[in-house]
């Protein structure tokens, strides 16, 4: 499995050279960048230039980028509304679908491969109506995602609309086959379980994220720190027809030491390998 840092273990900081040069002495052979205007500013020239440079002379893959889940530098605590691709208002959609639009045009400078997005939020559940909105947004952005050489990936949450159940129906009954998925692991430890998730999606696991917890909350733990059993994890994504890249994405809350984060970030590749 391709070993891959995602930038949201440093969600806090603005993302610059300095962090990339760090995930690859710790082992990452790609990152994911998370677009949160406040760590990377999608919408800035100089931001976006100064990591296009840096990738062009660096064997470091920008492997995927994370769609933004806010729009604004805040993270919704200045009252912004999050970016829900199916939301109940049509306005709302069409907010979402531009916001990540925004976003995903970097790749005309940074070579990224894939984009990951959600649908929904965590109160939402599975419906009709819902999947007629999932269809519509996953088209149009893999149509949009096509010519610039990305390949949108859905990731399965902690709610009844994004169940892996529930996407494997809209992927399904949509014929959506140029979108496929991001296992993650901690939202699918809480529900339905790991293994079960994996059966349900099979050969569309393009990607995972790696994480842990203890089976209630999203904590976005280090593995070995949470509860799940991480040798049955792998040895149940060894059945699958190829090995998808192993995206680790710990929390930006957790406060390691900064002095730490290397060798932790090299014990959690180990463990997954």
């Amino acid at each position: 499995m391709l070993p891959v840092l995602s930038t949201h273990l440093f969600l806090k900081q603005r993302l610059h050279p300095g962090i990339l040069e760090m995930a690859a002495r710790s082992g990452a052979q790609g990152v994911e960048i998370f677009a949160a205007r406040q760590h990377f500013d999608y919408t800035s020239r100089e931001e976006i230039s100064e990591l296009a440079s840096w990738f062009a002379s660096s064997s470091l893959q920008p492997w995927s980028m994370h769609a933004p889940l806010w729009p604004d530098r805040e993270m919704g605590r200045g009252g912004a509304p999050v970016v829900n691709l199916v939301h109940s208002e049509k306005s709302r959609r069409i907010e979402a679908m531009d916001e990540i639009k925004r976003a995903l045009e970097v790749a005309e400078h940074i070579p990224i491969q894939k984009l990951v997005v959600h649908l929904g939020e965590n109160f939402d559940s599975f419906s009709m109506r819902l999947l007629e909105y999932a269809t519509t947004a996953l088209e149009h952005l893999g149509a949009f995602a096509k010519p610039l050489g990305v390949r949108v990936l859905v990731e399965n949450l902690t709610s009844d609309a994004a169940s892996p159940e529930h996407l494997m129906t809209i992927l399904d009954m949509a014929h959506l086959d140029q979108i496929d998925v991001c296992l993650d692991l901690g939202h699918a430890h809480m529900a339905p379980g790991i293994s079960e998730a994996i059966r349900i999606f099979g050969k569309r696991i393009a990607q995972l994220h790696v994480h842990d917890n203890h089976g209630l909350r999203d904590e976005h733990l280090w593995p070995g720190d949470g509860t799940i059993d991480w040798a049955a994890t792998v040895d149940a994504l060894k059945a699958l027809p190829a090995p998808p890249a192993a995206v680790l994405e710990i929390g930006y809350n957790l406060e390691d030491a900064p002095t730490a984060i290397p060798e932790r970030i090299q014990s959690a590749f180990e463990k997954i390998a």
